[in-house]
């Protein structure tokens, strides 16, 4: 009877912390990974579905970025969702491990050439940036470059189409979306390069002295990949196809969201980390439903059904469509 007892205040303290564990974050605007709740905001969504495995509960209050930092630092605010590491950071936070890659590309308008690695190759040129992104070291590479900030990046497509500019940096997962919801307007109009002019890994953070700190951030780190394995990583990005690395042998594999995986082997996926060694599809390894899968003819008829996977919005809906 003791035991049982026991056995069921121990239950009842996982349920109550279950129940009252809330964590205030706070972010700002920056689509499509924060944003109002009533906007597609992947960063909070994919923090919110990896909290809630674990019985943690997120309030997530959207502000300035300047009162976001100001915040937590004076602790008003628990931590956030979305932010890069930096040493006076981590004085007072604890950063998870990075779940997605910040990473700006150089887009121009059809014709343009956009083979250009660094900005110190674009001497003679107008480049449109976002004002409110932190762009580090590439900006000391624009000497002979003329820089033109804009509040947003339809501000900075806008400019481009316009000739009042040569080129835009562009997130790299923005423009993913671009080619999957207007690609007709993108081979229409714009030329997307492919190289990389910043990384900066994307984290969750929680201040070190909140109760439970390291936990939560441990067991935030389990339950992502577990979500990359299953699916829902995919689900919450709204993308069929992500290449990451599931087995730690170095490589990315191929992760399906649900389990339509279509008739012929994907023609591209989104690299979550920019992992260097991505297969071509042929000498892809795929995952479909939590199973790996050495190649495209190891994989099931039963999964290669025709159409996309499952449950994408209709791009109205979605929130990040652009003018052109």
């Amino acid at each position: 009877m003791k035991r049982l007892l026991l056995l069921t205040l121990l239950l009842a303290t996982v349920v109550g912390y279950s129940q009252t564990t809330t964590l205030k974050l706070a972010s700002d605007v920056w689509p499509p990974y924060t944003d109002v709740s009533s906007k597609f905001a992947l960063a909070i969504d994919l923090v919110r579905e990896a909290l809630s495995r674990n019985h943690v509960k997120e309030q997530t209050k959207i502000l300035d970025f300047t009162a976001v930092i100001t915040g937590i630092s004076k602790k008003q605010f628990d931590g956030s969702a979305a932010l890069w590491r930096s040493p006076e950071r981590e004085k007072y936070l604890l950063f998870s491990e990075p779940y997605l890659e910040n990473r700006l590309i150089l887009v121009g308008k059809k014709g343009s050439n956009v083979s250009a690695d660094s900005l110190s190759q674009l001497r003679g040129h107008k480049v449109a940036i976002v004002e409110s992104y932190a762009y580090g070291a590439v900006l000391n590479q624009a000497n002979g470059v003329q820089i033109v900030k804009g509040k947003n990046s339809q501000q900075n497509l806008d400019r481009l189409l316009k000739g009042e500019v040569d080129y835009i940096l562009a997130d790299a997962l923005l423009v993913e979306y671009l080619l999957k919801f207007q690609s007709e307007e993108v081979a229409k109009f714009l030329e997307i390069g492919s190289n990389a002019f910043v990384r900066l890994p994307l984290h969750f953070a929680i201040r070190k002295d909140y109760p439970g700190a390291q936990k939560i951030i441990d067991s935030f780190n389990v339950t992502i990949k577990k979500m990359i394995v299953d699916g829902t990583y995919n689900r919450i990005l709204k993308l069929n196809w992500v290449s990451t690395d599931v087995d730690g042998d170095g490589l990315p594999e191929l992760v399906l969201s649900g389990n339509k995986a279509g008739t012929e082997a994907p023609a591209n996926s989104y690299n979550i980390m920019g992992q260097p060694g991505a297969a071509s599809n042929k000498n892809a390894h795929y995952v479909i439903e939590g199973k790996l899968y050495p190649d495209w003819n190891s994989v099931p008829g039963k999964y290669k059904i025709p159409g996309a996977s499952p449950a994408t919005p209709d791009k109205k809906d979605f929130g990040l469509i652009f003018r052109f």
